[in-house]
């Protein structure tokens, strides 16, 4: 898959260094390979990653491969989409999430960092 992927695969050995404590916005998706919905987001999110690369860093965590880090953050439903900024939870999606939605989100929350 070296088709330029710019999103992050998310681990509980890489999960504090590549989102607690990263100094830009991170978007985590939280998905399975067995889950639906999860497969409709995954275009949504890789073009999220290509698009916002320079201003958010965009990750995936399988939840079955990282039942803890799904488990801290309260993940009972997925695709759940969230967005931390400074380590903290700003924003959180359950479900099928328009693009521009997330889009949205994301630019309110880069244009404060700017401000």
């Amino acid at each position: 898959m070296s088709n330029s992927v710019k999103y992050l695969t998310l681990t509980p050995e890489n999960f504090k260094s590549e989102v607690i404590k990263s100094n830009i916005p991170v978007l985590v998706d939280f998905w399975a390979a067995w889950c639906g919905p999860c497969q409709v987001m995954n275009p949504i999110v890789t073009d999220l990653a290509d698009k916002w690369s320079e201003k958010v860093k965009v990750g995936k965590a399988n939840i079955d491969d990282n039942e803890t880090i799904a488990t801290e953050y309260n993940v009972q439903a997925i695709p759940t989409i969230i967005i931390f900024q400074h380590g903290e939870i700003v924003a959180r999606f359950t479900s099928i999430v328009p693009q521009t939605v997330l889009e949205e989100k994301l630019n309110e929350l880069t244009h404060s960092i700017a401000a």
